[in-house]
């Protein structure tokens, strides 16, 4: 009833003043016949500036004003929903229509906004999640929309290095636990971040599970921790435990995840876990999650493997490895830590 199903339903509310001036402010006026008449944004440094071929605003009410709109097109992200209830009250008390994008705020879940939309005699929508259609084509869905963290933007002043894997269970979470210990018997501050709610074990700062969070607030919930760790411990070297892998065969569904835990790490160095002839898994190998790795995050480079050799031919030594990959490689198990930390350390002292 108040989702917006096709953009002739956008059309029939033209002209818009577009409140936020980013992707979403874009990519609205740029759909097919959408008149836009004003642009607003709280960001200082957009007022006054041209933005899609009209000036920035400060203030909505001057917009009303100067301009014949008569709907308020609100695209704010995940986390300003505070701001964007005020200029939807805003724009209704005003006699304007509005279309919003709470995602996480369903409008039938706000009766005030629709009741203040009536008694006006104007109209408020909201351009959904459409998880009515992933319910039609999948039979389920969740009830509403599950990005809910906000998008934050952090540098870590400690190196962070970041245990990936070429498949699931090859020993990424005891390499991280390893790296960990070994960083401080040397005397440094390591902070170690797990990703998964099996991660327990002393000393990981602490643990959550990722594959939890949507695809989109996993990179803010990895950017946090490192904030959170480095506010409250100040640690030398973060560690950041990986999961899945970006390129296991098999089974797709856990590789993006991988992927936004490595995006939000932004690691300074990684290293990447295999286990050989591995009982349940399909992995494809290291050379491809060695290139995804650094094709995913270009500025980061692998530096050491840690081999999980329980299911290892014979013939298949650390040194055989370690010749095959140039790569310096070792086995947790047998005190392998010590020689994969001296790995990280050599390559972020020279870079």
């Amino acid at each position: 009833m108040y989702s917006i199903n096709s953009v002739e339903d956008l059309q029939e509310l033209n002209p818009y003043i577009i409140v936020g001036c980013g992707g979403g402010g874009e990519k609205f006026s740029n759909l097919e016949g959408i008149e836009t008449v004003g642009f607003l944004d709280d960001n200082p440094a957009k007022q006054g500036k041209p933005f899609c071929g009209l000036e920035v605003a400060s203030n909505l009410s001057d917009l009303f004003e100067s301009t014949e709109a008569n709907t308020v097109a609100i695209m704010l992200p995940i986390g300003a929903e505070g701001t964007a209830l005020k200029y939807a009250v805003q724009a209704l008390a005003n006699g304007k229509n509005a279309v919003v994008s709470f995602r996480s705020l369903s409008l039938s879940e706000n009766e005030s906004l629709l009741k203040l939309a009536e008694q006006n005699d104007v109209c408020i929508k909201e351009i959904s999640p459409r998880l009515d259609v992933v319910r039609k084509i999948c039979g389920v869905a969740p009830e509403k929309c599950c990005e809910v963290l906000p998008k934050i933007s952090y540098e870590a002043k400690a190196p962070v290095i970041f245990v990936g894997g070429t498949s699931q269970e090859c020993g990424k979470r005891t390499t991280t636990k390893s790296l960990g210990i070994e960083a401080m018997k040397r005397g440094m501050k390591a902070s170690i971040i797990s990703t998964d709610e099996m991660g327990l074990e002393q000393p990981t700062a602490f643990n959550f599970r990722a594959g939890s969070l949507s695809a989109m607030d996993i990179p803010s919930a990895i950017l946090s921790s490192i904030k959170y760790v480095e506010e409250n411990d100040q640690p030398d070297i973060i560690f950041i435990e990986g999961q899945s892998s970006l390129t296991e065969d098999g089974n797709p569904h856990p590789r993006g995840l991988s992927a936004c835990i490595l995006i939000g790490a932004d690691p300074d160095a990684v290293v990447v876990g295999h286990r050989p002839n591995h009982p349940y898994r399909e992995p494809r190998g290291i050379d491809y999650e060695v290139k995804a790795i650094e094709a995913v995050v270009p500025t980061t480079k692998v530096v050491g493997l840690s081999i999980n050799l329980r299911n290892a031919d014979e013939d298949m030594t650390l040194e055989s490895f370690e010749e095959k990959y140039g790569l310096p490689a070792a086995d947790m198990y047998s005190g392998g830590a010590a020689k994969i930390l001296d790995a990280i350390l050599e390559y972020l002292d020279k870079n």
